[in-house]
């Protein structure tokens, strides 16, 4: 029979194993094993807090952030339909408006929690330029190459199925428009298996799914910015300004 210590040190070992699996399970991995659901969940929860927990600086978010955007833009897809899927509190949309660049363009922001998506609209002067879809992004709402661009930032990694949730990114995106993803690099991706890719995996992923011109460059600290182009020519202009697709993204607006 086992001594009396040696049953506490077990007991306590066990704890801080538990405790360890927990927190790797609802903080560092935000719930995404656990399905769509409970990291919607979570992100409604905190959604309040979120700006303040990422504690953002404006002046770096539209040199890291905004600048790079627009420019991978260009001119070509002017004036641009944007679709932003897992836009949380609108992020890239507010480092674009504060940077005052793209005043031609229509936002659709697509976010799973509703919450978060109500932060973003109260922190957006876009008027009639933003639309906020509360959805899934397994399954885009939208039919075949609608968009000019189709970000989705710091993101992949908490979807059940990201590599189904590229292939309906690129599937919503016109031929020759901009598709622009992160993936998370470095200690945090390895605890995410399955979630993630090493640079030349993406690269193949993407290569065999029609697009082209990949880059992929460090984004900040724990992301790679990957961006590339779908097959095809771009028709110009950009859909922004036109009625058929305001009329059939406007009846998807949740509010």
């Amino acid at each position: 029979m086992l001594p009396t210590a040696a049953i506490v040190l077990i007991s306590v070992a066990g704890l801080v194993i538990v405790g360890l699996f927990v927190y790797w399970l609802l903080f560092v991995t935000e719930g995404a094993y656990l399905g769509e659901r409970v990291v919607v969940w979570l992100y409604d929860l905190y959604a309040g807090r979120y700006d303040a927990i990422k504690d953002w600086d404006m002046g770096d978010e539209i040199y890291y952030l905004a600048e790079p955007f627009v420019a991978s833009v260009g001119d070509l897809r002017r004036p641009p339909l944007i679709l932003d899927v897992a836009a949380g509190t609108g992020r890239l949309a507010r480092s674009v408006e504060a940077a005052g660049t793209l005043p031609d363009a229509q936002w659709v922001l697509l976010d799973a929690s509703a919450r978060m998506l109500k932060i973003a609209r109260d922190h957006l002067s876009l008027g009639k330029r933003g639309v906020f879809i509360q959805h899934s992004a397994s399954q885009l709402p939208f039919d075949d190459e609608f968009f000019d661009v189709v970000a989705c930032l710091e993101a992949l990694e908490f979807m059940p199925q990201p590599e189904a949730v590229v292939s309906e990114l690129i599937r919503v995106l016109r031929p020759g428009g901009l598709l622009l993803i992160t993936n998370r690099i470095g200690a945090t991706a390895r605890v995410m298996p399955g979630r993630t890719w090493s640079s030349a995996e993406l690269y193949s992923f993407l290569q065999v799914r029609g697009q082209r011109n990949i880059k992929i460059r460090t984004f900040l600290v724990d992301y790679d910015w990957v961006s590339s182009v779908k097959a095809g020519i771009f028709e110009r202009p950009g859909r922004a300004q036109d009625p058929i697709a305001q009329a059939q993204i406007s009846t998807l607006a949740s509010f």
